[in-house]
């Protein structure tokens, strides 16, 4: 739902209330009781749900990750000219949506339940952001999950095919060993030192 249309839902909602605290006999008629259950109760609720959804949907965008000073270095990895760095080759190459990279890679695919739990502890993001102190370095709140990249990568190919991974599928799809631990992918952000490091130059 675009914010526009919130926006309007909320400004006839605002509109009505006005117009009832104005003029409140209005209520004594059977459309004025209509209209005051619309302006008090049925628009402010609607404009909530429309705005929530309006708001999960952009915070899912990469630009509102990088939003936070904090995350700066983090949004500088993605344009590493190195492709061992797994988050700027996936970036870099379109393996991952570019609008959508942060949320793709370090959220739960549950349709209801993880979303919404990455949301919830989004707001302590921002909470620790403008109200408390941001933790330093940053750190998932779990170790990551193999089930991040198998939901990509699993009946690929390329993935299934290489020699390493069949040899090892049974303990990357446990999480036994993990996708990024050491020898394997474990160029992950790096983000302590991506200011001293090569940029790709072609950023959109």
């Amino acid at each position: 739902m675009p914010a526009a249309a919130v926006f309007a839902v909320l400004l006839i909602s605002l509109v009505i209330v006005c117009l009832l605290v104005a003029r409140p006999a209005i209520t004594a008629a059977r459309g004025g009781k209509i209209l005051a259950f619309l302006g008090l109760f049925i628009f402010p609720v609607l404009t909530g749900v429309l705005g929530f959804e309006n708001h999960m949907e952009r915070s899912k965008q990469t630009r509102f990750c990088l939003s936070c000073h904090i995350m700066e270095p983090y949004g500088k990895s993605l344009y590493v000219d190195d492709k061992s760095y797994i988050p700027a080759a996936h970036f870099q190459n379109n393996r991952v949506p570019r609008d959508e990279a942060c949320y793709t890679c370090h959220t739960d695919y549950t349709l209801y339940t993880g979303g919404f739990k990455a949301k919830v502890r989004g707001l302590h993001h921002i909470y620790a952001q403008y109200i408390g102190k941001p933790q330093q370095p940053v750190k998932l709140y779990h170790p990551f999950n193999n089930r991040e990249c198998l939901h990509c990568h699993s009946g690929a190919r390329s993935f299934e095919e290489g020699s390493i991974h069949a040899a090892l599928m049974d303990d990357i799809k446990s999480n036994k060993m993990s996708c990024v631990s050491s020898g394997c992918h474990d160029m992950v952000h790096n983000a302590a030192q991506v200011n001293g490091l090569k940029q790709w130059s072609a950023q959109p």
